[in-house]
């Protein structure tokens, strides 16, 4: 397969979708044109203009750094569509009608690239039909391409092939969405609504049926369907307001105009109350209103019989909370055969939804795999619903869903399909087996399609636990309670902390040493990654309780000085110490991660000096490392005051401010322009592990020791005078106050001359100095306190 690059990328249409998308090409580093009608007014691009300016007001975040909205080309379709020529990816996302998208594809054709992909951004239109308006040659290079919203976020990708799309076509485009915009492909047939949508919406529309029918409020029903069922947090009611009611109800008419042969059809209605809600124009949270609506600080709920919004928060009953956090067997045992109607409401949800799987799933899908990671990455499911009946018990679950269905408890007649009881399926206890999952349409297990790129991903999200265990996986050279050292390769050593959150205790510090040591007698380099959802959350202060009971805050400085000892030895190790970022470095996560070498972070990277949220100062090695990249910036510009360069560091720390991306923690100094950020989460590893065999080859050296410039006592007084009034003015505490003084100590050396050299050493005296001091503060205790309690920031 040749090498697709994308150099320069259009999209076509600026509403929400459109620019976020392009917004996301700007995040990943692929510049782009955003086109849209020219505006009948002012500028031509006006359009365009003002829905970039519109991506700073939403939220989540499009884009990694707000100010980078500048980079979108805007463009309209009078003027500019010669730009389509340098173009080697069009991606059309305007509305979701049929006339007009051909319209625009027959505007544009002349114009395209010889070599370009065209794709088309629907939810659920006929790639086939939308191909029939390109010319003969363009066919082979289009197919649909449906990103979930919000793009920047959402993992899911569905590409749909036309009949006459070139299978090299998808290949490369595949390649490219995953390792270039960090998404999972799903690959879909060419029918309504595709694979999430058509299986996922009916998910939503069975939830409002059985909530109706089991007397379930909106609420108690997101509690319920949220994180308690392996969900996203949001639920279901509320997800529809996110999607927008006019978008849901946009899927169920498609669904209901294009399947009228579906046996689940007579439930293809978009439900009173949604079109209720609709018809007023409550439609969602873009609109403030929806089945919830913001009140102040409250949230209220609709009340459907009142028609009016009542407040919310009600939850389920606590004996369906304990069935939930049962084994799945169990599980599923407990909430079919009860009689509590939250629990019975579960059954005939979690029914509903194998039930539609397993009937559509020759015609929606390749394979089982494609429909469970489709409802994980597109709906933030924790298991599909192929996965869930399989862990239960395959067998058990088909004779329930199958007496349901004949009793009439089911929302559609139809049997479950031959293969569910007979067969290989049967046979193996389920769909999916270690050589592949299976292919209703083929009649076998099929396995992951094999493209290079996949070769990038060594512990790739997977379905049924069948994947690879990365904390299994290599050869291990040690195990510590709260770190595993080992290798796949013999070259690089990889450390993965196993500890709750990743918290750095005193034996995690203990085992980082020990890797380091391992390293430099062993490998070429150490990395420092695991397998999930985060870096590290900081060090572990409930761990260090113990020595705080019984010796008080003094006894916490030999421990506070081995974790900084540690971070020394990463930074000075023989040998390169990678930190492989994804998800929080917090604390003393960020302090690990800048004390290493290089940094490798995926893009939804999160990292901060957060201290002050619990009443102290970084200290194990933070601010010392804020101090010493200020005087190397200052090196580069001599004969300048230190100060402005301690001033974004010096306020990151002092605000707690976390990067709410790996760009943005680029721009706060918590990585720097050497670091890599990497968008597929599953590449990280890949990528660090070959960056770390790239530095040792190149003869790399740990940096030298030395001593480096501080801003002093006149620094510290600088800073104070504004600390000063800020308290003054009420806009910190008193206490707010005195931690960011003691910041500022360290940041500017203490008690010294501007411009008097210090060590690392030195500086770190300072920060345990002062870590400790506070520790034994009445109202540092209250906020750590609060966090361990409630896990939310005291202010006092």
């Amino acid at each position: 397969m040749s090498r697709f690059q994308v150099r320069k990328a259009a999209v076509l249409g600026a509403g929400v979708m459109g620019t976020q998308i392009a917004a996301h090409f700007i995040n990943v580093r692929v510049p782009v044109v955003l086109f849209d009608l020219p505006a009948k007014e002012g500028p031509k691009n006006a359009i365009v203009a003002k829905a970039v300016d519109n991506l700073k007001k939403l939220k989540p975040a499009p884009l990694a750094l707000a100010e980078e909205g500048a980079l979108i080309q805007a463009a309209n379709y009078d003027d500019d569509l010669a730009l389509l020529a340098e173009c080697d990816l069009v991606i059309e996302a305007i509305a979701e009608r049929m006339d007009w998208k051909q319209a625009l594809y027959e505007k544009i054709a002349p114009h395209v690239a010889p070599h370009a992909i065209v794709a088309s951004n629907t939810s659920g239109l006929s790639i086939t039909q939308l191909a029939q308006s390109l010319p003969e040659g363009l066919r082979t290079r289009f197919c649909g391409i449906h990103f979930f919203n919000p793009p920047r976020y959402m993992q899911l990708v569905e590409l749909i092939p036309a009949p006459q799309t070139a299978s090299e076509i998808l290949d490369q485009l595949e390649t490219f969405v995953t390792t270039g915009l960090g998404k999972g492909v799903v690959r879909a047939k060419d029918t309504p609504n595709f694979v999430a949508n058509r299986v996922g919406v009916m998910n939503m529309l069975a939830t409002m049926v059985e909530a109706e029918r089991f007397g379930l409020t909106y609420d108690v029903v997101d509690d319920l369907t949220g994180k308690k069922l392996g969900r996203a947090s949001s639920g279901t009611f509320r997800t529809a307001d996110v999607v927008g009611l006019d978008t849901l109800a946009h899927v169920v008419r498609t669904m209901r105009e294009q399947l009228p042969d579906d046996p689940f059809k007579e439930h293809f209605a978009t439900p009173p109350v949604l079109a209720g809600l609709i018809e007023q124009g409550a439609l969602g949270q873009k609109a403030g209103a929806g089945f919830y609506r913001k009140q102040g600080k409250d949230i209220l709920r609709l009340d459907p019989a009142k028609r009016e919004y009542v407040p919310s928060g009600a939850k389920a009953d606590e004996i369906v909370g304990r069935m939930l956090k049962k084994a799945p067997a169990e599980r599923l045992k407990l909430l079919r055969e009860s009689t509590n109607p939250q629990a019975q409401f579960l059954w005939a949800i979690l029914r509903d939804g194998f039930h539609y799987a397993a009937v559509h799933l020759q015609d929606i899908a390749d394979s089982a795999r494609e429909v469970d990671l489709a409802l994980r990455w597109g709906f933030g499911m924790s298991q599909g619903p192929f996965e869930l009946w399989q862990a239960a018990g395959w067998a058990q679950v088909a004779q329930w869903v199958r007496e349901d269905v004949e009793a009439g408890k089911a929302l559609s007649n139809a049997p479950l399909p031959a293969w569910v009881f007979e067969g290989s399926v049967a046979e193996r206890g389920g769909v999916h087996v270690p050589e592949g999952s299976w292919s209703a349409s083929q009649a076998r297990f099929v396995p992951r399609r094999e493209l290079p790129v996949y070769e990038r991903q060594l512990f790739p999200e997977t379905v049924a636990g069948l994947g690879a265990d990365a904390l299994k996986s290599g050869t291990e050279l040690f195990r510590e309670p709260e770190l595993r050292a080992w290798t796949l390769d013999g070259e690089v050593l990889i450390a993965s902390i196993t500890s709750k959150l990743h918290l750095i205790s005193p034996d995690v510090t203990a085992a980082l040493v020990k890797a380091v040591e391992l390293a430099e007698k062993q490998f070429k380099a150490l990395v420092i990654w695991s397998p999930d959802e985060m870096f590290s959350a900081g060090a572990n202060l409930e761990s260090l309780m113990p020595v705080f009971m019984a010796k008080g805050p003094a006894g916490i400085g030999p421990e506070e000085q081995k974790m900084q000892q540690m971070m020394l030895r990463v930074r000075y190790a023989g040998v390169p110490v990678v930190a492989a970022m994804r998800g929080i470095a917090l604390g003393g996560g960020c302090e690990l991660a800048v004390h290493c070498a290089r940094r490798v972070a995926a893009m939804e990277s999160y990292v901060g000096l957060v201290e002050v949220g619990v009443g102290l100062i970084p200290g194990a090695g933070g601010l010392t490392y804020i101090a010493r990249r200020a005087a190397e910036k200052g090196a580069a510009a001599p004969n300048t005051d230190l100060l402005p360069f301690l001033k974004d560091g010096f306020t990151a720390a002092a605000m707690a401010t976390v990067g709410t991306s790996a760009l943005e923690s680029r721009k706060l100094g918590y990585l720097q322009d050497g670091d890599v950020v990497v968008p597929h989460k599953d590449e990280l590893l890949f990528v660090a592990l070959n960056e770390a065999k790239a530095l040792a080859a190149s003869g790399w050296r740990p940096p030298l020791k030395k001593a480096f410039p501080v801003a002093g006592r006149s620094g510290i007084a600088t800073i104070e005078a504004q600390l000063v009034g800020m308290r003054d003015g009420g806009f910190i505490s008193a206490h707010d106050y005195r931690i960011a003084r003691m910041i500022a100590d360290v940041i500017c050396g203490g008690d010294v001359d501007a411009g008097t050299p210090v060590t690392e050493e030195y500086l770190m005296a300072l920060e345990r100095k002062h870590f400790c001091a506070l520790l034994g503060h009445p109202k540092t205790q209250e906020r750590i306190m609060g966090m361990l309690q409630t896990g939310k920031p005291v202010r006092n």
